[in-house]
């Protein structure tokens, strides 16, 4: 077995943090992390294992004069911008529905990115990415590469934001894969796993050829600790609320 540490402020970063109305951005990514998704995108960074994937996926889809990036990271001082212009020209009504408060915004992560179909006169507040077409293949593709659609219909009172076709928040494979299939917001995902305290019975999932355990640690006041067998990959990310998702990959063997 190895011993794992995990410091209080770890709860703040990884691929399934949440950031939404009730939790703020803890910290913004240095510029250093952050990278253009591509030449085409060359002003919309993400941080750099998102931008590299997206590349990956644009590329496998050979979409790259269809489809582009209209926003990735935006700082604190874009968010707070974007939010009081919008307030003077939309009012208060949709800015409520459309744009996070500030602090409050994914793109502060670095994880989100918001895409729309290349044509004239693109709404960079609500880009057309229609579910038709190249968009709406890249859409069902998206999942395999570690993206969901943060904002679907019908779930806006969960997530606080109205339906947004256009936003992508990468989580990672396979938690896209089982949100997709089980219908889940990322709020509603997050919820689900404190059902599994590591420890307990695990949540399973076959994916690829592994059986995933994912488990829920709380985190401790200070530093937590935790047990892992050193035969089998895993990866912890914080939830940016009280604790961590410990995920681990088995040979279903």
């Amino acid at each position: 077995m190895t011993k794992i540490s995990l410091s209080q402020n770890a709860i703040y970063s990884g691929n399934l943090i949440l950031v939404n109305r009730e939790y703020p951005v803890f910290r913004e990514p240095c510029i250093k992390s952050l990278e253009p998704i591509n030449d085409r995108n060359s002003d919309v960074l993400t941080e750099t294992r998102v931008a590299t994937i997206l590349q990956y996926l644009i590329s496998d889809m050979n979409c790259e004069e269809t489809i582009i990036a209209t926003s990735g990271f935006r700082s604190k001082a874009e968010q707070t911008q974007i939010y009081h212009s919008s307030l003077a020209e939309n009012g208060a009504d949709f800015t409520t529905k459309y744009v996070a408060v500030p602090n409050h915004s994914e793109h502060q992560t670095g994880l989100a990115v918001d895409l729309a179909l290349n044509q004239p006169d693109i709404d960079q507040l609500r880009p057309y990415f229609p579910y038709t077409g190249e968009c709406e293949t890249f859409r069902n593709k998206a999942t395999q590469f570690g993206f969901i659609e943060r904002y679907p219909r019908g779930k806006e009172n969960i997530t606080g934001i109205a339906h947004e076709p256009w936003h992508f928040r990468y989580v990672g494979v396979p938690h896209s894969c089982i949100m997709q299939e089980m219908g889940l917001t990322l709020e509603e995902y997050l919820l689900l796993l404190k059902d599994y305290p590591y420890g307990a019975e695990p949540f399973r999932y076959d994916f690829d050829g592994s059986v995933i355990e994912i488990n829920y640690l709380p985190a401790a006041d200070d530093i937590t600790l935790f047990e892992m067998e050193a035969d089998f990959p895993y990866s912890v990310s914080g939830d940016n609320m009280n604790g961590f998702i410990v995920t681990k990959w088995r040979s279903r063997e």
